[in-house]
């Protein structure tokens, strides 16, 4: 298990990576964490990120479909969350902690 904070306009939010699996959590960290499937996504971002499903109806899906795809291409817990992180910061998300099961935060500069 490893999981990141990142800040996103004044709003903490939090991914963990468990195995394969990309979980996230905002707000006060107060809820549960939701796959990906369960998060609100911008069709703006989508498209700049995926410019072939621009004329889509299903684009939210097969987003999500092709964000799995490259989650599931990495070996390791770490390669994941190095990819979720520079993903995340090209839509303005500022990491700021992690921390690796049974290691101790890590200040992110």
């Amino acid at each position: 298990m490893i999981g990141t904070i990142f800040e996103f306009g004044g709003q903490m939010v939090e991914v963990r990576i468990i195995g394969n699996n990309c979980l996230f959590r905002t707000g006060q960290f107060g809820g549960g964490f939701v796959p990906i499937d369960n998060l609100q996504l911008e069709k703006a971002g989508c498209i700049r990120e995926h410019p072939d499903l621009k004329e889509k109806k299903d684009w939210k899906q097969e987003t999500i479909k092709r964000f799995k795809e490259k989650i599931d291409s990495f070996d390791t817990e770490i390669q994941r969350m190095k990819y979720v992180i520079e993903d995340l910061k090209k839509h303005g998300y500022k990491p700021r902690h992690m921390q690796r099961e049974g290691f101790r935060p890590i200040k992110i500069k």
